[in-house]
C-alpha cells in the first residue's frame, strides 16, 4: 500500500511530465501550421496528474473532436 507522500509525489511527476508533454505537442504542431492544441490550464494539469500520458490523449483527443 502506498503512502500518501508517495502518492503525492506521483501526482506531481506525472504532472509535470504531462505539461511538458502538451507544451511540446503543442509546438510541434505549431512547427507543423496546424491548430488544435491544447492551452496549459489548471484542467489540463490535474487530467495529465491524475491519467498521466493517456490523460494527455484524451485532452488532445477532445480538442480535435471539437476542430471537427
Amino acid at each position: 500500500m502506498k503512502n500518501p507522500m508517495e502518492k503525492a509525489l506521483n501526482f506531481m511527476l506525472r504532472a509535470i511530465f504531462g505539461t511538458i508533454c502538451i507544451c511540446l505537442i503543442n509546438s510541434l504542431l505549431a512547427g507543423r501550421g496546424l491548430g488544435g492544441g491544447v492551452g496549459v490550464n489548471p484542467f489540463s494539469v490535474l487530467t495529465a496528474g491524475a491519467l498521466g500520458l493517456p490523460g494527455v490523449a484524451l485532452l488532445y483527443g477532445i480538442q480535435f473532436y471539437f476542430l471537427l
